[in-house]
């Protein structure tokens, strides 16, 4: 099995997200809809109110960041960070799009977070972790950032049974490019922080206390399969990277089998993709 650096996978992490940033943005309202209350289930966690500062952590295009925002008001103050700059702006857009100036955004890694110690009320991240080469450092970094008593919270996908078309889509896209399956949980992966006790077992590294872990029922909800396709082909960079060296019939060949396989999960009411996330949480000892 081929290994990577933190850096080159970090590397390999902003590249990825610069070139499907376009893509991700444009199914805003889509990826909104879909983990509408996952975001909402995060952020009563994580205790934000109005007036708070919060810390978003891999904000990505940012409409969390607009829901944090509309909680905290123009008196609390939401910093969005991501390692992708290319990302990033679309949630500074966003943000002044809907008069929320009290949002600003930042790059950088959220393994090496440059901000003040204890100068947030919260901080979250929402399907961020899984990708970072060392989880328990960023954990560390955010509980650094908050204040003694104040919450830090993640979402992340749980085990690869209870999230098949992630598995449909990833065994059938490496198939096709002659490559040997791959272990989920391998770090840096989209289900790597899914195996059981393994976030708690990163909070209680981080010294974190008051630790929870909760599973959260997130399906995918669109009109159609080939929509659900839409959606990936345009904002899944890790599919496209791995069928990016086939030739174009090659790469049909590959779309249409994913589209057969997920078929599975069409009905007449619309197409529903099954996925469980877990919602883990915990806070800085107030020391």
């Amino acid at each position: 099995m081929t290994t990577f650096s933190p850096e080159q996978l970090k590397a390999a992490t902003r590249l990825a997200w610069e070139k499907s940033a376009s893509g991700w943005n444009s199914q805003t309202q889509n990826i909104h809809a879909w983990l509408a209350e996952a975001t909402a289930a995060m952020l009563d966690a994580a205790r934000i109110t109005v007036g708070m500062r919060v810390l978003d952590i891999a904000a990505g295009a940012g409409d969390q960041t607009l829901d944090i925002a509309r909680r905290v008001g123009p008196a609390g103050y939401v910093l969005a960070t991501d390692i992708s700059e290319c990302i990033l702006q679309f949630a500074k857009d966003h943000a002044l799009r809907a008069g929320l100036t009290h949002v600003e955004t930042r790059v950088c890694d959220a393994e090496e977070l440059n901000v003040e110690e204890a100068s947030f009320d919260a901080a979250v991240c929402r399907l961020g972790l899984s990708f970072f080469p060392d989880p328990l450092w960023a954990l560390r970094q955010a509980q650094r950032a908050v204040k003694p008593g104040a919450h830090v919270t993640v979402l992340v996908f749980s085990e690869p049974q209870y999230n098949p078309c992630i598995g449909i889509l990833m065994a059938t896209a490496l198939r096709h490019a002659g490559l040997p399956p791959r272990d989920p949980f391998q770090p840096g992966n989209l289900l790597s922080l899914g195996k059981p006790g393994l976030l708690d077992e990163l909070y209680r590294k981080a010294e974190f206390t008051d630790i929870t872990t909760t599973r959260i029922s997130a399906p995918f909800r669109l009109p159609s399969v080939k929509e659900y396709l839409a959606f990936v082909r345009t904002s899944a960079s890790p599919i496209m990277q791995i069928l990016g060296n086939l030739d174009p019939e090659a790469q049909e060949a590959a779309w249409a089998e994913m589209e057969d396989r997920l078929r599975a999960f069409q009905s007449p009411a619309g197409w529903e993709g099954p996925n469980e996330l877990l919602l883990a949480d915990g806070t800085r000892p107030a020391r």
